[in-house]
């Protein structure tokens, strides 16, 4: 067993093992705390990578501008974009999507680190210019004739059944085909809506994915 701590006159001091132990018990403790705190930054790291891949590949937050798609979308809603589903089968009628803008301006010139930024701060889902991204509904697709009469509109020369709009009337325009590889897309509030029927048809390839789910604010949050 050890002796205890003890001294002599003028002679060294003896320490306990035990008094030892503890000392370097204290330490180890101490550097797994610090340790810890050395690793904050990795996983900051790591988690803003991993979001920037869920945003790139997979789904995407996105900020809703304007009063277009009253009222199934309000101004400031957020949703969540699935951006896969494109991949496996083609947009269907009634679908909400995000396109971009199919007749962009020349971008401003950005530094390296401006342009990383702007990079970082879309792939963290902060909202985009609203000239960027558009959010409409599918009521087109390639090969059919579309026109709006009576208050509906008609594809092929049947009337589309669109309860979502909750009696609201759309105006009369004239019939378009829709070209092949793209849509004719509409927004919900059809007299607040720049979409199809004055910028044209949307190139399928400029889609962005499909706007699945309400996410923001809370007391709308719900399946689209």
């Amino acid at each position: 067993m050890s002796e205890p701590a003890s001294s002599g006159p003028g002679g060294p001091v003896v320490v306990s093992k035990p008094e030892i132990g503890r000392e370097d018990r204290r330490k180890k403790e101490s550097k797994g705390k610090f340790a810890f705190l050395r690793e904050i930054p990795v996983l900051i790291i790591l988690a803003l990578a991993l979001a920037l891949l869920i945003k790139t590949f997979l789904v995407q937050a996105f900020y809703i501008p304007s009063a277009s798609m009253e009222p199934t979308l309000m101004t400031g809603d957020r949703v969540l974009v699935n951006k896969v589903i494109y991949r496996l089968h083609d947009p269907s009628r009634g679908d909400i999507i995000v396109f971009e803008d199919p007749n962009p301006g020349p971008e401003p010139d950005r530094n390296p680190l401006e342009a990383f930024l702007k990079w970082l701060s879309q792939g963290l889902g902060f909202s985009r210019s609203p000239e960027e991204d558009f959010i409409k509904r599918v009521m087109g697709l390639p090969g059919e004739s579309i026109e709006g009469r009576d208050g509906a509109v008609w594809v092929d020369g049947e009337r589309v059944d669109e309860p979502y709009l909750n009696g609201v009337k759309t105006s009369d325009f004239e019939a378009v085909t829709v070209p092949e590889g793209e849509l004719f897309v509409m927004g919900d509030n059809r007299s607040n809506s720049n979409d199809s029927r004055f910028m044209g048809t949307i190139p399928i390839d400029r889609v962005v994915g499909k706007a699945f789910v309400k996410i923001w604010p809370p007391s709308r949050i719900g399946w689209l």
